[in-house]
């Protein structure tokens, strides 16, 4: 999708300018062997940004973390983050960004305090400077009674929390979090969106974020890219991508007795774009109107003398815009290792 582009003032005003880039992937290919992991990828993510990558396994959208985080090398194509080629200049983007990997990889036995103080070390932070951006990270994350505790010693929220202030301890510009609320329970993972959303305005951060989960993509990200076989298929706002799904409706109705007719019966019913079986007698039908749908699959099941056990009503959600495009529902992904670590710059200690 593209945004309309800016037209200059008649009044001799000159129009405002749209955000810089804070990252630029331009015709990016990532080869292993014959394998093309990815194919060919454009986007851009603006200063200020909170940009999502959905996709499925093996997908590619980590094959391109790595590559802007300068963890494996790039095939073909150009990526700039922070105005640096991570090609030819992979250690300033190094200083520029922060990396949280989906594994909790703070050291359990070190305290909070102490997991920090070596990852601003890590990054040449000056020692001054070292302890006041601890305290201010501690804030932000809401870990300053805890500074001294164990780490393993903390939920699985507030261990998540202290991985978010480690990537932060050297105040980087771009914040790379890959699947940041994996294995949270629902109130920590809504305390970590909460806090993304004040750490973008209070610190002027651009993130990029792998997610599954598509309430966090839909609450979180200001714009979308679903990546599938390594292929860029779909961009743009997450009210964007449902509009671009035809039908407007999703019904959503289970029958008592499953049959491999259901359907070609139901995708012949006026309005019905599409419909998704889920196993066990479970349809989702997408539909340009629900009620009208809703009053043809009632009709239907009493011609065919079949028993309805539910029926419901709903808006195109982010999940039918991922089987829209792919094909196929977003599964979890599986815990990345824990050595999807950002790799020191060079000279430090």
């Amino acid at each position: 999708m593209k945004a309309a582009a800016n037209k200059s003032s008649t009044t001799g005003v000159a129009a405002s300018r749209p955000p810089a880039a804070a990252i630029v992937v331009d015709r990016i290919w990532k080869r292993y062997g014959s394998f093309e992991a990815v194919k060919d990828v454009n986007f851009t993510v603006a200063e200020g940004e909170i940009f999502g990558l959905l996709g499925p396994n093996g997908a590619g959208k980590s094959t391109l973390i790595r590559m802007m985080t300068t963890l494996i090398p790039v095939t073909a194509g150009k990526a700039l983050v922070g105005g640096y080629d991570v090609s030819k200049a992979p250690d300033d983007v190094r200083r520029a960004i922060g990396v949280i990997p989906q594994a909790m990889t703070s050291d359990p036995d070190l305290s909070v305090v102490e997991n920090l103080s070596i990852y601003a070390k890590l990054y040449g932070v000056p020692r001054v400077e070292r302890e006041r951006s601890i305290a201010d990270v501690l804030e932000a994350v809401d870990l300053t009674k805890w500074r001294e505790a164990q780490t393993k010693t903390l939920s699985g929220g507030m261990r998540r929390r202290l991985e978010i202030a480690r990537g932060l301890v050297h105040n980087p510009r771009i914040f790379f979090l890959d699947e940041p609320t994996t294995g949270l329970d629902p109130v920590s993972r809504i305390a970590v969106w909460e806090m993304l959303n004040k750490l973008k305005v209070t610190r002027n951060l651009t993130m990029l974020i792998t997610t599954h989960y598509m309430d966090e993509a839909d609450k979180l990200c200001d714009r979308i890219a679903i990546v599938d076989h390594g292929t860029l298929v779909a961009m743009g706002t997450p009210v964007e991508l449902k509009n671009s799904v035809a039908g407007a409706n999703v019904v959503e109705v289970h029958f008592g007795r499953d049959s491999d007719a259901w359907p070609a019966r139901l995708e012949k019913l006026e309005g019905v774009t599409s419909v998704q079986p889920e196993g066990g007698g479970f349809y989702r039908v997408i539909t340009r109107s629900g009620s009208k749908t809703t009053m043809q699959i009632v009709e239907l099941a009493n011609s065919l003398s079949e028993t309805l056990t539910s029926l419901s009503v709903q808006n195109t959600t982010l999940d039918d815009v991922f089987i829209h495009y792919t094909g196929r529902q977003l599964r979890d992904e599986q815990v990345k290792p824990a050595n999807f670590a950002l790799p020191r710059p060079e000279g430090r200690p």
